[in-house]
């Protein structure tokens, strides 16, 4: 079987390529959305069509999807023949929320007789959370509370976490991003002491494709915020460099603690 690794921002796609092996494999990415790592070959949303028609053409039996893609432009006068019956599909897909355009690009692979693999399942150990530390009991009461937000927004198709200090909850993800999320908490004049990040899937979420994800940065950010630890589900949360993570956590004192899937 070989697989296709179709890259996206950030550090996860190199994890899934350091426990690939001896599989063979090809790397591609949406042109726009570069990885780090600029050994892919590129292709363009408006030759989606012919680009999947490509990959069983080439043998590729599998596709993994891994790191950040935004949601793309599509230029109609660069629409190739393939493509032009997928429109209007896209075009909904590209108005829909996440999870939903998610699933459709899904189904268009899958439709070409291709199956999608999950990050986790090509690099097992993203799932080990290095868990470090206890949180006190007002962190658990922080939890709980996140746990409950996290629940009713997950339907609405909003984000995977959120932070929450003495029961008040301070920022939510939405699209921009765990990273701007934390960031924005910077902003605050009198921001409660401590604090909580929670971060999950959301509910029904494809885990085949962006899966939640922490990582060394993670830590960096919740600690330089004032936080004083980070929750994440087991199984629902990809772990980037988690030894590192580890040494992080240590040396900030932040917690990170797994809840039971």
């Amino acid at each position: 079987m070989t697989l296709a690794l179709i890259a996206g921002q950030g550090a996860l796609p190199q994890a899934v390529v350091s426990e690939i092996g001896d599989r063979h494999w090809k790397a591609f990415h949406l042109k726009g959305f570069e990885p780090d790592d600029k050994t892919s070959e590129p292709f363009r949303v408006e030759h989606l069509g012919s680009f999947i028609a490509g990959l069983t053409a080439q043998g590729i039996t599998d596709v993994c999807f891994a790191g950040a893609i935004g949601r793309p432009k599509l230029d109609p006068t660069a629409i190739d023949a393939a493509t032009l019956p997928l429109v209007p599909r896209m075009m909904q897909a590209l108005q829909a929320g996440d999870d939903a355009a998610l699933r459709l690009v899904l189904s268009l692979f899958e439709e070409a007789g291709l199956n999608v693999v999950a990050a986790q399942d090509v690099a097992p150990s993203l799932l080990r959370v290095p868990t470090v530390g206890a949180p006190s009991d007002r962190d658990y009461a922080d939890i709980e509370r996140a746990k409950m937000v996290h629940a009713a927004l997950s339907n609405m198709d909003v984000g995977q976490g959120c932070v929450v200090a003495r029961g008040q909850v301070l920022a939510i993800e939405a699209m921009p991003g765990t990273q701007w999320m934390l960031a924005s908490l910077t902003h605050f004049d009198a921001k409660p002491d401590g604090g909580v990040f929670f971060k999950a899937a959301k509910a029904g979420q494809d885990r085949r494709i962006d899966m939640a994800t922490i990582g060394p940065e993670t830590v960096d950010q919740a600690a330089a915020v004032g936080l004083n630890g980070i929750t994440v589900v087991q199984d629902a949360v990809l772990v980037l460099q988690p030894d590192v993570v580890r040494t992080r956590l240590e040396k900030t004192g932040l917690f990170l603690t797994a809840l039971p899937a």
